[in-house]
C-alpha cells in the first residue's frame, strides 16, 4: 500500500487502469440500448443507401459513447507503460466482462420475490400514476431478463473484438512511435485508434449477427460502416484530448519520470 501511495508511476497505472477497466465495463451494461444519434441531435435521420441495404441511420448502441474513451486511454496507457501495461489491462478487463455476464445470468435465474415485480411503485402515488408505471415498466423481472441477459454470441462477439481491436491498436501505436519517435502525438494515438477501431466495428458485428444470428452480411457491413463513420468523427474529435492528458501527467510525474517511462514503455516484451 505504501508503494502506490508514495510511487507516482504506481498511483498513474492504477488512476488509468481503473478508468480504463471502468469503461469498458459501463460500455457492456448499456449497450443493450440503441438510441438515435439524429434525434439526439434535433436533426432528421440520415436515411442512407448502402451495399443495398435502405434507410440506415445513425442508430447506435450505448456502448458507443464510451468505446472510443476506452481507445483513447489504451493509448494514454500505451505511453508511458507499454505493450505490457495495456495487456495486463486488457486481460483483466475481458475477465471481468466474463465475470460479471456470468453473475447476471445466475442474477436473471433467481426467482423474484411475491413483493419485487410491482416494488417500483409507491402505494401512496395516485391510482394513475401507478398504472402509467405498470404500464410502462411491464412485467419487471421480464424487463429485467431483457436489460442484462444479453445474447451469447453479441457477448462473444464483443470479446472478441475488443482483444483484438486493443492488440493491433498497441501494434499500430509503437509501430507508428518507432518511425517517428516523439513527435506526432496525434498520429500514433488518433492513428492507431482509427484503425482498431475499424477492426472493432467490423468483428463485433461479424461474430455476434452474421455467425450468430445469420444476417445478410450486407447488412452487416452497412452497419459496420455506419457504426465507423461515428467513431472516426469521435477518435477525430477527441484528439485535443489527447494532448491535455499528456500535459497533465507530464507535469504529474515530472520531466524526468515521464521521459524514463516512455522510454521504457518502447521496449519489446
Amino acid at each position: 500500500m505504501m508503494y502506490l501511495v508514495n510511487n507516482k508511476a504506481a498511483r498513474l497505472f492504477l488512476i488509468l487502469g481503473g478508468f480504463f477497466i471502468a469503461n469498458a465495463l459501463i460500455a457492456e451494461f448499456i449497450r443493450v440500448k440503441i438510441f438515435s444519434l439524429e434525434r439526439t441531435l434535433g436533426i432528421d435521420p440520415m436515411n442512407w443507401t448502402l451495399f443495398g441495404q435502405n434507410d440506415l441511420s445513425f442508430n447506435l448502441t450505448t456502448g458507443v459513447l464510451l468505446w472510443p474513451v476506452v481507445f483513447i486511454m489504451t493509448d494514454i496507457i500505451n505511453e508511458y507503460f507499454g505493450r505490457k501495461g495495456v495487456r495486463l489491462l486488457s486481460i483483466l478487463t475481458a475477465l471481468l466482462i466474463t465475470y460479471a455476464f456470468i453473475l447476471f445470468s445466475l442474477g436473471i435465474r433467481m426467482p423474484p420475490a411475491d413483493f419485487w415485480p410491482t416494488s417500483h411503485i409507491q402505494p401512496e402515488w395516485p391510482l394513475a400514476q401507478q398504472q402509467l408505471m405498470r404500464e410502462q415498466v411491464g412485467d419487471y423481472n421480464a424487463a429485467f431478463r431483457l436489460v442484462f441477459g444479453q445474447g451469447l454470441w453479441i457477448i462473444i462477439g464483443s470479446l472478441i473484438a475488443f482483444l483484438i481491436g486493443q492488440l493491433i491498436d498497441v501494434m499500430t501505436f509503437h509501430w507508428i512511435k518507432e518511425q517517428t519517435g516523439d513527435k506526432w502525438i496525434w498520429l500514433r494515438a488518433t492513428g492507431s485508434t482509427l484503425i482498431s477501431q475499424f477492426i472493432d466495428s467490423f468483428v463485433v458485428l461479424f461474430v455476434a449477427f452474421y455467425i450468430g444470428a445469420g444476417w445478410d452480411i450486407r447488412l452487416v457491413l452497412a452497419i459496420g460502416v455506419v457504426n465507423y463513420i461515428y467513431k472516426f468523427t469521435i477518435a477525430v474529435g477527441l484528439t485535443p484530448v489527447l494532448y491535455l492528458a499528456h500535459d497533465v501527467i507530464d507535469r504529474y510525474l515530472g520531466p524526468e519520470l515521464a521521459e524514463e517511462m516512455k522510454k521504457t514503455a518502447m521496449e519489446k516484451g
